[in-house]
């Protein structure tokens, strides 16, 4: 088991508290396989902490920087965090901060850190920027622009997460090496396609979930019905072409 503890100089602050109980309500009302687990949390005293399902594993951000992911493991990791997401959307809550950094590839990959997550009855009373700058959707960057925050915007951090996997790279990485805080709100992430390696059905279902509007993102099971057969059937080319880091098999 591993225990996340509140840092010893955040145990008086009530935003650090607050964000580990509302962490600790709804992991426990969630059970899914790819979604790690509470067991158990002290909640005040000298060290309020939750304890966490271990997870034995690298996190996808530490695969990145790398090598990447070839397809055959990419393809599970996208179907099984559609699986997640769509568990999650049925019962109304929003993880808000899916990036690399917070997928655990232990066996199957688990989605970790529900320290921002929300209820979707809590969406209305977010009215500034939620969750990680570079993973936010646009409707995360500024609520108050948008008509609500909802499923559509993990569908968005999902995306990125498998558009670095696939690349080597943030979608807007040219725009944050100009300091640009909020890339996602001026104009469209670099294509996948463009990089001759990336399958075009593949490029495709990934570009999908970083629409700008979030009605024109699939939902997460609509998600994992397009990327199914891709598992099941892959193009004998992509095993000759996808190798970690990028290189061709001979």
């Amino acid at each position: 088991m591993a225990v996340k503890i509140v840092r010893p100089d955040r145990v008086a602050d009530e935003g650090s508290l607050r964000g580990l109980r509302g962490e600790v309500d709804i992991l426990g009302h969630l059970s899914h396989p790819s979604i790690v687990r509470a067991f158990g949390a002290v909640l005040d005293g000298p060290r309020p902490h939750v304890v966490l399902e271990f997870l034995d594993g690298p996190r996808l951000s530490t695969l990145i920087r790398r090598r990447g992911l070839a397809p055959e493991q990419l393809l599970p990791l996208g179907i099984g965090m559609c699986s997640a997401l769509h568990y999650m959307a049925v019962r109304g809550v929003l993880h808000l901060d899916l990036k690399p950094r917070n997928i655990v590839m232990a066996g199957p990959p688990r989605l970790i850190d529900l320290s921002v997550a929300r209820r979707v009855d809590q969406v209305p009373g977010i009215t500034s920027p939620i969750g990680t700058d570079a993973y936010m959707a646009p409707e995360q960057c500024v609520p108050e622009r948008f008509s609500e925050i909802g499923p559509p915007a993990d569908v968005w951090g999902l995306g990125i997460s498998l558009y670095e996997a696939l690349a080597g790279r943030h979608p807007f990485a040219e725009a944050r090496r100009r300091g640009v805080r909020h890339p996602q709100l001026e104009g469209a992430p670099a294509p996948l396609a463009a990089r001759r390696r990336v399958p075009l059905l593949l490029a495709d279902a990934v570009m999908s979930c970083m629409a700008p509007d979030p009605a024109a993102r699939p939902a997460a099971a609509e998600l994992a019905r397009t990327l199914g057969p891709l598992v099941d059937a892959p193009p004998r080319r992509w095993l000759g072409t996808f190798r970690p880091g990028g290189r061709r098999s001979r």
